[in-house]
């Protein structure tokens, strides 16, 4: 095995007048664990949902969740361009997840509220990374969870809206 192969990954400090980095990427990283868990259970909807909306939700959901698989890769990215490393376990992605999984068969009404509600989770958690990364001098990552809390807002509108008619 060549030492190319035999590297670790660490944290490495990054000098961009950022400060404080840790708290920014912990943060990060429950906003990373709630993408990756939403994204699972939007897609997981988007295969289950039956009714006379079936076509509309699933397209949306598709959507969603194509989002947000992007956009994990970019917020693990800003965690690793901070110095830190990005979870890469599951059990972390489950244990600093505010999401949960509901129990039971859903309706497609109780799916869409279910996801409306879980994309207001984040937005809320977003939304205090952003006045954390203010706090730091991070404009970075300040602008990142700006982006990614109009994304969540504009979800749960959406899903919402879907669900006057059903």
């Amino acid at each position: 095995m060549t030492d190319a192969l035999n590297v670790v990954p660490n944290e490495n400090p990054v000098s961009t007048g950022v400060r404080d980095t840790a708290p920014l990427a912990k943060g990060l990283a429950d906003v990373l664990a709630d993408t990756y868990r939403l994204t699972f259970k939007t897609h997981a909807y988007h295969w289950n949902v039956e009714g006379p909306l079936f076509y509309s939700i699933h397209k949306l959901t598709e959507e969603q969740y194509e989002n947000m698989f992007a956009a994990a890769d970019e917020i693990a990215e800003r965690i690793r361009a901070l110095g830190h490393l990005a979870p890469s376990r599951m059990s972390d992605i489950l244990d600093f997840s505010a999401i949960n999984d509901r129990e039971g068969d859903l309706s497609a009404a109780e799916m869409i509220e279910d996801l409306a509600a879980d994309h207001e989770r984040v937005a809320h958690r977003l939304h205090a990374l952003t006045e954390l990364a203010g706090s730091r001098k991070d404009v970075v990552t300040e602008d990142l969870a700006t982006e990614r809390s109009a994304f969540h807002e504009q979800a749960a509108w959406m899903l919402r809206a879907i669900s006057k008619s059903s």
